[in-house]
């Protein structure tokens, strides 16, 4: 079997970044599958490269996650073009993988669909349009329609739609009566992040010796709503606690948040470049709690972060600010808390509870392990995306 996979944004462990499609990549070969895949990079030149099995297009196609609107579209409409031309150069491909975000990726599934014959599965990862419509960077009311009406063509014409969260999974079923949705969430890479104490010489590179450590690792977009995270410093800086927060990515917002951080004079919160995902354990070893932040919008809880898995993965306690589906998760499995935006006093108040009982913090991040091995684990989440690729549907 021949499997080709479409993403933009194709990562490495060495390059960094969300390695969803590389971990569904490596679950195919591992299973005998030829796999190939077609993705953009920053660079002038199209090169092939084979990693760890998987036959990898790169294709140059620029895109930073500081561009605005028009840039991204137009990083978005190259990729269709050359995508599908690749595609043609590839002979005996039985299935197509189209992994959206964005949208615009199912067009290339439809076209490859069309022109070669070959049959898709379609990954949603966030809703689109509604995320972009409800953060309110598409406000024209034909464009809404004209990408509302290409939604749902790309989830009729696919032989069955991926889902990466049970909310996704349940409007996309809405919206595309009959359609088969599978759900397939992030995964928690079990074996390359777990528990382990706290390395002296690590705590010292960061400067948070006795400190309790609090982390954001990911996006620092406008989504993210990193303006919380710093209040929630502040607070705890006001409130003299002992907690020094961490924040790594980088984004469009990053730059703001510098210079919010300068102006409020935080003493407590470390900016760390984006790093790789050995970068990610080093801070993993480090972090008592895992933050996970968006903006107070609907649609962003629907989503499946990946910072959330990892987290689990690393055994730390888990920190929303978010309602939805794992806000539930958490407050079910008792491995995290939700903290309200719209106070954030409200964090001081419940992180104060796991700074003075140890072992309930204990608990609750091996409550976080647990379910990373029971629900979420690589190994269980690749077979069955594996199967189902097998299955052609």
């Amino acid at each position: 079997m021949k499997v080709l996979i479409l993403h933009q944004h194709f990562n490495t462990p060495q390059k960094g970044g969300a390695l969803r499609s590389y971990y569904l990549a490596k679950a195919l070969t591992d299973q005998g599958i030829h796999t190939v895949v077609i993705t953009g990079h920053n660079e002038n030149v199209q090169r092939v490269e084979t990693i760890e099995g998987i036959e990898v297009h790169y294709l140059p196609i620029p895109y930073q996650n500081q561009f605005g609107f028009y840039k991204r579209s137009v990083s978005f409409l190259k990729y269709i073009m050359q995508s599908v031309r690749v595609a043609g150069t590839i002979k005996d491909v039985d299935l197509c993988y189209a992994i959206s975000v964005p949208l615009t990726i199912g067009l290339a599934a439809l076209w490859i669909k069309k022109r070669f014959k070959i049959p898709y599965i379609f990954e949603v990862g966030d809703l689109w349009p509604d995320a972009p419509i409800q953060i309110g960077v598409i406000k024209n009311y034909f464009l809404k329609q004209s990408l509302y009406s290409l939604e749902k063509y790309i989830y009729e014409e696919a032989n069955s739609v991926v889902a990466l969260s049970p909310m996704i999974k349940a409007a996309i079923e809405k919206k595309s009566s009959g359609k088969k949705v599978h759900l397939i969430t992030n995964m928690a890479d079990t074996d390359f992040y777990y528990p382990e104490s706290k390395d002296p010489a690590l705590e010292a590179k960061y400067s948070v010796q006795g400190k309790f450590v609090v982390s954001y690792i990911g996006a620092i977009g406008y989504a993210n709503g990193l303006d919380y995270f710093l209040e929630c410093a502040r607070n705890c800086q006001k409130a003299s606690l002992p907690v020094h927060f961490l924040l790594c990515g980088d984004g469009g917002m990053a730059n703001r948040l510098r210079e919010s951080t300068a102006r409020i004079q935080l003493s407590n919160l470390t900016f760390v470049p984006f790093t790789n995902r050995d970068g990610v354990k080093e801070l993993m070893n480090i972090t008592d709690a895992s933050f996970i932040c968006y903006r107070p919008l609907p649609i962003l809880e629907t989503g499946s972060p990946n910072k959330y898995f990892d987290g689990l993965a690393a055994g730390k306690l888990i920190v929303v600010n978010f309602g939805g589906w794992i806000k539930e998760e958490i407050e079910k499995y008792s491995c995290g808390f939700y903290s309200d935006p719209k106070h954030p006093t409200a964090f001081v108040q419940k992180i104060q509870v796991y700074i003075a009982d140890k072992k309930l913090l204990k608990q609750s991040q091996q409550a976080s392990r647990l379910l990373a091995e029971e629900k979420y684990s690589r190994t269980k989440l690749s077979n069955e995306f594996a199967s189902i690729l097998k299955s052609g549907r």
